[in-house]
């Protein structure tokens, strides 16, 4: 059933093609268009379009399919093109010409664009919290493990004393930049599109600043057009804070996988966290990180795909952005079920103990020797040359009692104003 209705050539597979698999992804979006359609039929209330009577009884069978929706009964027959048809087809059924009226100072594209947003507000706080929930097991690990020393590297070599308590707590800091980028796409997606129509408005006088307030955005997109325009941009931005959090994931599980091999041996993990080999029986493979990073290097391709989607569109809606949906829920799915696994599986590794008293790892004190010439006066230069030769003539012993103090130094993590560093970018995307 479509709403266009328009009398043309019935080809079946024609509209299986132009309708993809938007069924599919549209059963995501079924309370966030109900809810949509309710503030909407409170704004044609107040313009006289329903009275308060007929109003009520629309909302009802709205709410009801909120419900259905909640409790995974509502179903999308091949019948409709999409939600929105089988949405009205249902209270236009329970409410006769009352549901005929419900589109009234509204297009199928404001109200596709604005379901899509209200779902995104609710996904990308879920995404939020998620990565709060990672955070905290890092910080937690950074904590217990502050003084658990490890080599630091550069190009691949070992190069500076380094600690488990500095790498936990890194990727615990970086997961802040990417609430933060979270946040940037929060603003985007928070401004309702409501009322644009089809991207130039309607003539029927619609109360636009109503139904922002009661959809709860933060602010109105005002111009009718650019909030057609948005669709782009709320898809563009959501990626790349999928993106970001992709690549968090996939370099940090790059990390275990080193770290867990025999060469390294810095960590591992229970056995029901690794898998073995069908040949090799000393094996335990890290599949559950491998799968992780692989899956998020293709979700850092996300913005790519929307964005070659979107190229050299030119204003106003084109059915190239319905591709868009898929592209963006799938990733949505995806990143929260590998923040979710990431945080559950970290939670068990387990550390090894005194690796630095391995002689093999003994070069990495040399800036702290240098450190100690400079405290005696000599100037960095010629430490640096002397210890260089010393080297070189294997007379170098390492000075292992370290102390870094300086702000974010293995001796001075500053956890709790990384803590704090977290709040605040909550508090500030909460307001």
């Amino acid at each position: 059933m479509k709403m266009w209705n328009k009398k043309s050539l019935s080809q079946t597979k024609l509209d299986e093609f132009i309708v993809g698999k938007d069924r599919y992804y549209d059963l995501f979006l079924t309370q966030y268009d109900c809810k949509a359609s309710i503030a909407h039929v409170k704004m044609l209330e107040k313009i006289g379009v329903y009275n308060k009577g007929e109003s009520k009884k629309v909302i009802s069978e709205l709410q009801k399919i909120i419900v259905d929706s909640k409790n995974g009964n509502f179903i999308l027959e091949d019948k409709f093109e999409d939600i929105h048809s089988k949405i009205e087809f249902i209270i236009t059924k329970k409410c006769g010409d009352l549901g005929k009226k419900i589109h009234t100072g509204r297009s199928r594209n404001d109200q596709v664009l604005v379901a899509i947003q209200l779902y995104l507000k609710k996904e990308l706080n879920e995404i939020k919290y998620l990565t709060k929930d990672l955070f905290d097991v890092l910080l937690d690990l950074a904590l217990i493990n502050k003084n658990n020393l490890m080599p630091g590297y550069s190009h691949f070599q070992s190069a500076m004393p380094s600690s488990f308590g500095l790498w936990f707590s890194a990727y615990a800091e970086s997961l802040i930049d990417d609430i933060e980028i979270i946040n940037s796409a929060f603003f985007i997606v928070d401004q309702n599109p409501l009322g644009g129509a089809a991207g130039y408005g309607s003539s029927i006088p619609i109360d636009r600043l109503q139904t922002t307030k009661d959809l709860e955005f933060n602010e109105l997109k005002y111009n009718s057009l650019s909030s057609q325009m948005s669709r782009e941009k709320i898809g563009i931005s959501t990626s790349n804070a999928i993106s970001s959090l992709a690549n968090t994931l996939s370099r940090f599980s790059t990390d275990i996988c080193l770290y867990m091999s025999q060469e390294f041996n810095f960590i591992s993990f229970p056995n029901e966290l690794t898998t073995g080999s069908s040949i090799m029986p000393h094996k335990k493979n890290p599949d559950i990180f491998e799968i992780i990073r692989g899956r998020c290097n293709i979700l850092k391709n996300v913005p790519s795909k929307l964005n070659i989607l979107s190229s050299n569109l030119p204003s106003g809606y084109h059915r190239d952005m319905q591709l868009s949906k898929e592209i963006i829920i799938d990733g949505i799915l995806e990143i929260k079920e590998h923040l979710k696994i990431f945080a559950e599986c970290i939670k068990k590794i387990k550390i090894k103990k005194n690796i630095l008293n391995d002689s093999k790892y003994d070069h990495i004190f040399s800036v702290d020797t240098i450190n100690k010439y400079l405290q005696n006066g000599i100037p960095f230069r010629d430490a640096y040359h002397m210890l260089k030769i010393d080297i070189k003539k294997k007379k170098y012993k390492p000075l292992k009692k370290i102390k870094h103090t300086h702000i974010g130094s293995i001796g001075n993590l500053c956890l709790d104003k990384i803590k704090k560093k977290m709040e605040n970018t909550l508090i500030k995307s909460d307001e």
